[in-house]
């Protein structure tokens, strides 16, 4: 049987690649998102384009009950999770700390960490009694170092990069792999969703160069899920050419 691979955050941008390039090579997929009619419109794609058994599950991640429910609700047929791609994550607003809402602050913990936690921990018995699996964690440049107006969200990827370092650890003795990519500038819809639907203000960030796009990190994801069984990836870091780090960027072309 082929491997099973769950998806969070699977309804655009880096999620959506990511299940599109498995779904080529013939896996199994498990994808989450909070729009129904999105996922189940990525479901009949999927399916029609590589004939292979695609389970949709509606929940959004920061609700530690539904995604309980949802795990636990799997069939015998679906709950041999091999691999978990934690890439659920968003970042909200760009203002100083002082002057950003509260409920911004609470939303960016709650889906980047609290969400991939509860996720995790929902699905590591499974790979634990298989005596196996690999998680990946959707990191961020912005887990090594912090620039202006990121705060939360730089912290919050901070802790995915501490988290994935912890999971290597606790989870050694279970033969479980754990593997952080971190991108740095993607043109998906982060953008759009940080600046609250402004889509020139999106568009800007990307203006001048050529940044990354989905496929480059759903394409470094796939390598990662796809080395012998002797070889983990403990983390990458990757970001377009004319990315240096949050301070440098080339946008002369």
């Amino acid at each position: 049987m082929s491997k099973t691979v769950l998806i969070t955050g699977a309804t655009a941008g880096i999620g959506k690649a990511t299940a599109q390039i498995f779904a080529k090579n013939n896996y199994r997929l498990i994808i989450t998102g909070r729009r129904e009619e999105r996922l189940n419109a990525i479901v009949e794609e999927l399916q029609t384009n590589h004939n292979i058994p695609v389970l949709p599950l509606v929940f959004d991640v920061r609700d530690q009950k539904a995604v309980v429910e949802a795990i636990n609700g799997l069939s015998d047929e679906w709950e041999k999770i091999d691999i978990l791609v934690n890439n659920a994550g968003l970042a909200v607003g760009k203002s100083p700390l002082q002057d950003t809402k509260i409920e911004d602050l609470e939303r960016m913990i709650d889906t980047n960490i609290k969400g991939l936690l509860y996720v995790t921990h929902a699905i590591l018995p499974i790979m634990i009694a298989n005596k196996g699996g690999h998680i990946i964690n959707l990191g961020s440049t912005a887990g090594r170092e912090v620039y202006s107006g990121g705060h939360v969200y730089c912290a919050t990827k901070h802790a995915v990069d501490a988290l994935n370092k912890a999971m290597r650890i606790d989870l050694l003795k279970h033969n479980i792999r754990s593997t952080s990519i971190m991108p740095g500038l993607v043109e998906t819809e982060f953008s759009i969703v940080r600046f609250d639907g402004d889509e020139e203000k999106a568009k800007a960030i990307y203006e001048g160069f050529q940044p990354l796009v989905a496929d480059d990190i759903a394409d470094t994801i796939y390598y990662a899920a796809t080395r012998p069984p002797h070889v983990n990836i403990t983390d990458l870091y990757l970001t377009p050419t004319a990315q240096a780090n949050s301070y440098y960027l080339n946008r002369e072309g």
